[in-house]
């Protein structure tokens, strides 16, 4: 497998960058605004953009990229919750993963066309969408008690990225 430590670092990477979240929502924010909201999807989804961009070499256009993704998340967020709560964020989720995937096709101009680009993005939104879920749990409520909460939802978070980032970027090796 190629491109192991990219997954792995864009796991960890995008994870501290959560849980930079996660601390800010906690301590600082007192009121949940869809503005508050909006921003939160814009910044974490620069550093995915960029981090995506990073590996394929074109940093600038992931940076860009990724912020729109985020946006257009969180704003699907937004628009969904009143139909389906808390639901919404799996929804937003699932698509955003599916549009970081093809934006990541075309940075990498990976070989196979729009089928593998879409499989590949099908692949890490239902993977991370399912892990996503299953650490959802973190807010709720969103009371950390200090580093050892922290740590937890670092490993969270790491958990829920993992599969994208894998689905993303790992591909065969020329030997296998």
């Amino acid at each position: 497998m190629k491109h192991v430590p990219e997954a792995i670092g864009g796991a960890l990477t995008i994870a501290a960058v959560s849980t930079l979240g996660d601390y800010l929502w906690a301590n600082w924010i007192t009121d949940h605004r869809a503005y508050i909201g909006l921003a939160h999807g814009v910044l974490l989804f620069l550093c995915v953009g960029a981090y995506l961009g990073a590996v394929a070499g074109q940093t600038v256009k992931g940076a860009i990229a990724g912020p729109v993704v985020g946006l257009l998340a969180a704003a699907s967020y937004y628009v969904l919750a009143p139909l389906l709560g808390r639901s919404a964020m799996f929804v937003a989720w699932v698509a955003l993963w599916v549009a970081l995937g093809l934006i990541n096709a075309r940075l990498r101009r990976q070989s196979g066309g729009p089928r593998v680009a879409l499989l590949r993005s099908a692949v890490a939104a239902v993977a991370s969408g399912i892990a996503f879920y299953a650490i959802s749990g973190i807010w709720a409520p969103l009371n950390p008690q200090g580093w050892g909460d922290y740590a937890v939802h670092f490993l969270s978070w790491t958990l829920a990225y993992l599969p994208a980032f894998g689905a993303l970027l790992l591909q065969r090796s020329a030997s296998s």
